[in-house]
């Protein structure tokens, strides 16, 4: 059973990411990353397991997360 524990807010989740809170935000939206909502309050959470996931996955491309490529 998932604890919430097991989960953290925007603030953090970005930290551990190492991008903005806006960054993270507009990759939930768009699905790149899954969001769980608090149903007591609305808040956005982020597993940590699904942070690590996305850490490793973006790790093993050899590329950069997508807010830190350059446009043209």
């Amino acid at each position: 059973m998932t604890k919430l524990r097991d989960y953290v807010k925007t603030a953090e989740a970005a930290e551990i990411l190492g991008v903005s809170q806006n960054t993270l935000r507009t990759w939930a939206e768009s699905r790149k990353i899954p969001v769980h909502r608090n149903p007591a309050n609305g808040y956005r959470l982020f597993k940590r397991s699904d942070l690590e996931k996305f850490l490793r996955a973006v790790e093993a491309s050899g590329t950069k997360p997508p807010s830190q490529r350059k446009k043209p």
